[in-house]
């Protein structure tokens, strides 16, 4: 298997999860139309929706390099020096769920910002059915080019007036594994939440250092969210996780939620798990205001 086709850990967590049945889904077309990702799964009728009220919310260009990567942004309408997280997303792209994971942080203050990394591939990944045909492209981003599209982000939302003093970042599954890569590459983050980003990579000369082997070079705290029955990222792993980072004096926090899957705060999809969901989107906010991104 070549590494553009290799099932991740957290590719494996996804598909291995019990067959929902199509009652309480949204019709394929229906999905497509609401902007979902049908390379995820069935969609649930009752995913959650956040509305823009008081919030400043749209699309954005942000220069990097020669280019010019899309993102999705919401604020609090007037404020304008919010606090900046960004918003690192799955390995389904800039679809409806992340975009509304942003919603809500821009309603907790925030000045959230979801980059579309993937963009140079000239693929919507949003419009991709398969995930066999998703991971040709998501496995070919270099951890290098990554973490400079992600400073680029940074840079953008201070020239945009969010107070980038007060950085954070939220991922989740691909993304919480950006999270951990950030957290070890970026002196000015405050904090990271990592919603069951693997911590353990397969062989891949585009990803010098897994999460685990960059525990002695974290600079920021990051709370770690994980499902017991995630069968991808078995809980040995995120045990292992935290005693590399204890013994490398680092601080970090994790919480296991022994019956969730996988995906488990994807509202979109059978994965969630509500009261896990959110039990761990409070535990997140918890965690930016104690490190000082949320006020």
């Amino acid at each position: 298997m070549s590494v553009e086709t290799t099932m991740t850990s957290d590719v494996v967590g996804l598909t291995r999860i019990a067959p929902v049945s199509r009652r309480g889904f949204m019709s394929a077309t229906a999905a497509a139309t609401a902007g979902y990702t049908l390379a995820a799964g069935p969609v649930r009728a009752e995913a959650i929706t956040t509305d823009a009220k008081c919030l400043q919310t749209g699309d954005a260009k942000i220069k990097v390099g020669s280019e010019e990567m899309p993102a999705y942004f919401a604020r609090p309408a007037g404020n304008t020096r919010a606090p900046v997280i960004i918003v690192a997303m799955e390995i389904f792209g800039l679809h409806e769920y992340i975009k509304d994971v942003t919603r809500r942080l821009g309603k907790l203050g925030a000045f959230a910002i979801a980059p579309d990394y993937y963009f140079r591939k000239g693929t919507d990944l949003t419009k991709i059915i398969e995930i066999k045909d998703l991971l040709p492209i998501v496995n070919a981003k270099p951890d290098a080019e990554l973490l400079s599209d992600l400073d680029a982000t940074v840079a953008w939302a201070g020239s945009q007036g969010g107070d980038t003093s007060k950085l954070g970042i939220i991922g989740f599954c691909r993304g919480g594994r950006t999270v951990w890569e950030y957290a070890a590459h970026s002196g000015s983050l405050k904090a990271g939440v990592a919603f069951y980003g693997t911590v353990v990579d397969p062989a891949n000369p585009l990803w010098p250092k897994s999460p685990m082997q960059l525990a002695p070079e974290m600079k920021a705290p990051v709370l770690g969210l994980y499902g017991g029955a995630d069968t991808g990222i078995p809980v040995a792993q995120v045990e292992q996780m935290k005693a590399a980072l204890e013994q490398n004096k680092k601080t970090a926090e994790f919480k296991i939620y022994p019956e969730a899957p996988h995906g488990f705060h994807a509202d979109y999809r059978g994965s969630y798990r509500k009261d896990a969901a959110e039990d761990a989107w409070k535990q997140a906010e918890v965690w930016f205001k104690k490190y000082g991104v949320l006020s």
